[in-house]
C-alpha cells in the first residue's frame, strides 16, 4: 500500500534498511527540507518504488529551480558589476582625469602658484575626479575662482564638519565603501541562493531517476 511521507525520519523508519549515505538518501533529505512529500510501496528492489513525485513533476520543479537560478544569476552577475565599479571607482577617475583640460590646468597651478598649492593641499582638492559630474563643478570653482578657493580652504580649517577628516571629498569615500559593502551582502547571499538551487536541482535529478525505475 502506498503512504505519503513528509519527513525524513518517517522514511527511515519504515525503510531501516537503506544506505543513509547514498546520494539518493541524502536527495530525499533535501527534497523534505524544502517542503517536499513523496509516496512509496515496497517493492522487490532494493530501492522501495517511487509512486509520488512522478518524473513529469519533477522535471517541472526542476523548470522552477532553473527559471529562479536565471534571475538570481542576473543579479548576482549585476551587483558584481557594482562592486567592480566601486572598488575601481579612484583608478578608473585617475584615468579619466587625463583627458580633462581642467585638471591639467589645476597641475600646472599647483607647480607655478604656492597659494594655491596651499590652498589646495588644505581641502585635499580631489582634483581627479574632475571628470565625475558630481565633484567637477566645485573643482572648476576651485581651480578658476579665488574667492571660492580661499572661503572652502577657511571652512575646512575652522568648520566642526571637517574636525575629524580635512578632506572636502570624504563623501566619495563613503559612498564608495557603502556601495562595496552593500554589494558584497548582495553577492554573498546570492550565491548562497544560488548554491541551495544547485543542490535542489541534483536532488531533484537523483528524484527523478528514481521515479523511472
Amino acid at each position: 500500500m502506498s503512504e505519503v511521507i513528509s519527513d525524513i525520519k518517517s522514511f527511515e523508519k519504515k525503510y531501516k534498511k537503506l544506505n543513509k549515505s547514498s546520494p539518493r538518501f541524502n536527495a530525499i533529505k533535501k527534497y523534505f527540507s524544502i517542503g517536499g512529500v513523496i509516496k512509496t510501496h515496497p517493492s522487490d528492489k532494493e530501492w522501495p518504488k517511487l509512486v509520488y513525485p512522478t518524473s513529469v513533476v519533477l522535471e517541472s520543479k526542476l523548470k522552477e529551480v532553473r527559471e529562479k537560478r536565471k534571475i538570481f544569476n542576473e543579479k548576482l552577475s549585476s551587483w558584481k558589476k557594482t562592486h567592480k565599479s566601486a572598488s575601481n571607482y579612484h583608478l578608473t577617475n585617475q584615468v579619466l582625469k587625463l583627458k580633462e583640460p581642467l585638471y591639467w590646468k589645476h597641475i600646472a597651478k599647483m607647480a607655478t602658484d604656492s597659494d594655491y598649492r596651499k590652498d589646495a593641499e588644505t581641502v585635499k582638492l580631489p582634483a581627479h575626479l574632475v571628470s565625475d559630474k558630481k565633484w567637477q563643478p566645485m573643482v572648476k570653482m576651485f581651480v578658476n575662482d579665488l574667492d571660492y578657493r580661499k572661503q572652502l580652504s577657511e571652512t575646512v580649517r575652522t568648520s566642526v564638519v571637517y574636525k575629524k577628516e580635512k578632506k572636502v571629498a570624504k563623501y566619495a569615500d563613503e559612498l564608495k565603501n557603502f556601495r562595496m559593502e552593500t554589494s558584497n551582502k548582495q553577492i554573498t547571499d546570492l550565491e548562497k541562493k544560488i548554491n541551495e538551487l544547485n543542490e535542489t536541482e541534483n536532488a531533484l535529478k537523483e528524484l527523478q531517476v528514481w521515479a523511472k525505475e
